[in-house]
């Protein structure tokens, strides 16, 4: 099986924490070039010393913030104006909306969440798309969630907009699979992250439960009965990736021990 990756390059987003770091390290261990993308540059400088270069690849940076498409667009512009890169593989992943109800939702939260997650992975297929198809080789990786599958209760904007994003990318897929390109969904159940934590710190807030009460309640609906670690999301990611997976497009691959109920 071809896992192979030496002379890849890839563009890997969210990536000084959580499964965007994961999966720039397990890529870069596969042997691709990694251009992370974040907006804290400390961050993402002591995320770069985290990469394998043992197979001569070279690594770099952008500093980005989601929440300014605008912002996004000109930082990869001036990026590529001096590194010229051609993008064999993108990562979109990008943290989710706030929670809450959907009904109280304010307007702006919609609004917010469809640019740092829609138009944002617009702009970053529209900078690497002309590279993947003049090379014959493209992944376009969108990390959403469970809830394009199965609505989660309390993230009544994340479970929108996830769902545009993942509908966008289907369309996607259809577009471009001609091209040796292929557009996948990974869909990361409970994962051991920040975010996760402060889910569970924030219902602990609102309920007045332990937050080791919240997390075993959490466990207990997943067949595994424990959370992910990013790593294992990072796995799923990197295998979509590879030349290996170059005729399985426009699917939504969940990795969540099993809770999602539907097929």
């Amino acid at each position: 099986m071809d896992l192979n990756l030496i002379n890849k390059n890839a563009l890997v987003c969210g990536s000084t924490q959580g499964i965007g770091q994961a999966a720039a390290i397990q890529l870069a261990q596969m042997g691709a070039n990694i251009t992370l993308v974040a907006r804290t540059e400390t961050k993402l400088k002591n995320t770069l010393h985290l990469l394998d270069t043992s197979q001569g690849q070279v690594h770099d940076y952008i500093t980005a913030d989601f929440s300014h498409p605008d912002q996004l667009q000109q930082a990869l512009e001036a990026h590529q104006a001096v590194s010229y890169t051609v993008y064999h593989i993108l990562l979109n992943n990008t943290g989710g909306p706030a929670g809450g109800a959907i009904q109280t939702a304010n307007i702006s939260e919609f609004r917010a969440a469809f640019e740092m997650h829609l138009i944002c992975n617009q702009i970053l297929v529209q900078t690497v798309i002309a590279g993947m198809k003049e090379s014959g080789y493209g992944r376009i990786i969108n990390v959403i969630s469970t809830s394009v599958k199965q609505p989660l209760n309390g993230l009544g904007v994340s479970n929108t907009i996830r769902g545009a994003v993942a509908n966008w990318s289907k369309t996607l897929a259809n577009e471009l699979g001609e091209f040796g390109i292929t557009v996948n969904n990974v869909l990361p159940g409970a994962t051991h992250t920040a975010r996760l934590e402060s889910i569970i710190e924030n219902k602990a807030i609102k309920t007045g439960e332990s937050t080791t009460d919240i997390t075993e309640k959490m466990q207990s609906i997943i067949p595994a009965k424990r959370f992910a670690i990013a790593e294992e999301i990072a796995n799923a990611i990197a295998f979509l990736a590879s030349p290996a997976a170059g005729y399985i497009n426009g699917v939504n691959l969940p990795v969540d021990g099993g809770r999602t109920k539907s097929l």
